[in-house]
């Protein structure tokens, strides 16, 4: 008996040391957290199926768990059944989607992030205004969409510089932007102030009005980066918050990798590495970074530790739930 405790200890010995430091905040926000919850209610309400048009959220994890607890997504509304109980998700979506859905006899229950609709509420007034709406985003991207489909006459995206400089507007003095709340203020600093260079007179949001996830989650990287010699994000490829977390940390000077889950996670990486941050994007669940700790502890000798941050308190509230008939 003693003997196999030596030979424990002495494999405990042997192996690498390694310090993890976790982001502070890092993973779900209150707009995730508030998405997810409507759908488990609508399920518990409800009774399974309840369809969800588009991801609720951009994670594989979240989406996996959701299905096999009684939810169906699709990307077309066509293809829900009438009177159905459906879902917008948090990314919100186009008036157009609206009336089909009123068309169709839908049941509908809005899990739009509440920060996604103060860009539409924006985005409309500016509209009323006469300004001709520019987005700043990303070409395609759910949300995108949704405020593109909010707005009637002249809206464009622009996701670079170049973009900024080749675009032609009606009127130089009536024009007006928003922002993709999956971006922070450092990701639009350029665009904005390109814009601003173009037309001195153009209106916008109050800085306060980005995503305020989206920042906190990217300042916290940076802060990282001060102390780490790599850094894990974990999050799903089609999650644009966390592939801004990868090039944040990039733009640092950090090895910096993407992985789903622990499956993902290549022990090679680690090679030379004595201090390893890890954080998760915003529609990234806790236990995805519990499950890779998990993983590492059993190759290294692992210290964990949390980054000196803030901890979010904000919390959103959810919808009224219908009786449906």
């Amino acid at each position: 008996m003693e003997r196999q405790t030596d030979c424990r200890e002495e494999m405990k010995m042997e192996k690498k040391k390694l310090e993890i430091v976790l982001a502070q905040p890092r993973g779900f926000c209150a707009g995730v957290k508030r998405a997810i919850k409507i759908v488990e209610t609508a399920i518990e309400r409800y009774g399974r199926p309840v369809w969800v048009l588009h991801e609720i959220v951009h994670n594989t994890h979240v989406i996996k768990n959701l299905s096999e607890a009684g939810a169906v997504f699709v990307e077309d509304i066509q293809e829900i059944p009438e009177g159905a109980i459906t879902i917008f998700s948090a990314h919100g979506v186009a008036t157009k989607v609206e009336k089909m859905a009123l068309e169709k006899g839908l049941k509908v229950i809005d899990a739009t992030c509440p920060l996604v609709k103060k860009v539409h509420h924006q985005a409309k007034r500016y509209n009323k205004m006469g300004h001709d709406i520019i987005i700043i985003g990303h070409h395609g991207h759910p949300e995108v969409e949704g405020t593109l489909g909010r707005v009637d006459g002249d809206v464009t995206v622009v996701s670079t510089v170049e973009d900024v400089r080749s675009l032609v507007i009606t009127d130089p003095e009536k024009v007006a932007y928003v922002t993709q709340t999956t971006l922070s203020t450092d990701d639009t600093k350029e665009l904005i102030e390109e814009l601003k260079n173009r037309f001195p007179n153009i209106k916008g949001p109050n800085l306060n009005d980005i995503c305020y996830a989206t920042q906190s989650r990217q300042d916290a990287v940076r802060k990282l980066a001060e102390e780490v010699e790599m850094l894990l994000v974990v999050g799903s490829k089609n999650s644009s918050n966390s592939n801004r977390l990868r090039e944040t940390g990039e733009s640092r000077g950090l090895p910096s990798f993407l992985v789903d889950n622990a499956d993902f996670v290549d022990l090679k990486w680690f090679d030379g590495k004595s201090t390893v941050g890890i954080t998760a994007g915003a529609s990234a669940p806790e236990i995805l970074v519990q499950d890779i700790i998990k993983m590492l502890d059993g190759h290294f000798d692992l210290k964990v530790r949390a980054q000196n941050g803030k901890k979010e308190s904000m919390q959103f509230k959810l919808p009224l739930f219908p009786d449906f008939q």
